[in-house]
């Protein structure tokens, strides 16, 4: 019998689950790119704590285990920054991360005031930029990455929320 995937607020005691999680996620982007050194592979733990504690994030859990995770947080302009979207592989392709960015995107809408929404995905990462389009994101700059990789810069405006499926 299965269990279902349960989309909450992440909490302190998450940071480390979150962390090896991203750890193993970003991996298939890095070898992609052929880049080890991309900031959710460099990241330290310390640094995830911190961005749970003052940020807007969200974890996948299956179960006491946290799945899947996506982080966000508004500048005074009103413009939503969200970044760090992943799924564990063996749950890729289920509608996870169309679930989590709905959870970030209402959050940060309803208690932060965000007004427009955006994010990167690295120019090669077809999979990543499919979802994004499919719920709502588009394509409005190019810009390379502090560690080298193009990355392609989508936005939507808040509240434009697409189908998730």
């Amino acid at each position: 019998m299965g269990m279902s995937v349960t989309i909450s607020a992440a909490t302190g005691q998450d940071a480390e689950q979150i962390f090896r999680l991203q750890y193993l996620c970003f991996q298939s982007e890095a070898a992609l790119y052929g880049n080890y050194r991309i900031d959710p592979l460099v990241q330290t733990l310390d640094a995830v704590r911190a961005e749970v504690a003052s940020d807007c994030v969200f974890v996948a859990r299956l179960g006491d285990e946290v799945v899947g995770s996506v982080r966000g947080s508004v500048g005074e302009d009103g413009v939503a920054s969200i970044g760090k979207l992943c799924v564990h592989p063996r749950l890729q392709g289920h509608g996870i991360g169309a679930r989590l960015l709905r959870a970030v995107e209402t959050a940060l809408t309803e208690e932060r005031g965000a007004k427009l929404f955006r994010l990167r995905a690295g120019h090669r990462s077809e999979g990543n930029l499919r979802l994004y389009r499919r719920v709502g994101y588009q394509r409005v700059d190019t810009v390379e990455g502090a560690d080298g990789v193009r990355m392609i810069v989508l936005e939507k405006a808040a509240g434009a929320y697409a189908a998730t499926a």
